[in-house]
C-alpha cells in the first residue's frame, strides 16, 4: 500500500543566521509525517542533511546551552 502524507515544512535565507553564509544559501527543516521529529537540509558551502528526533533536539539544544554558559550560572 502506498501511503501519501502533507507535511509542515519551513525554509530560510541563511544569511540572517550564519556570517559565513553566501547569497542563496539556506535551511529548510520538514516534519516527519508521524510528528516525532525533522528532516533538516542546509544548503551552502557544504550541503548538509539530516534527521533527528525531538529527544534528540532537546538534548542538543541542553548541551549547547550547558556550553555556552558561564562558570557558576545554573541551566534552566
Amino acid at each position: 500500500m502506498v501511503n501519501k502524507y502533507k507535511r509542515n515544512c519551513i525554509a530560510d535565507s541563511l544569511k540572517d543566521y550564519c556570517l559565513l553564509s553566501k547569497e542563496g544559501d539556506s535551511i529548510e527543516i520538514t516534519e516527519w509525517a508521524n510528528g516525532e521529529g525533522y528532516d533538516i537540509s542546509i544548503s551552502g558551502c557544504w550541503n548538509k542533511a539530516f534527521s533527528i528526533t525531538h529527544g534528540e533536539f532537546k538534548a542538543m539544544k541542553r548541551l549547547i546551552k550547558t556550553l555556552r554558559k558561564e562558570p557558576g550560572e545554573r541551566i534552566k
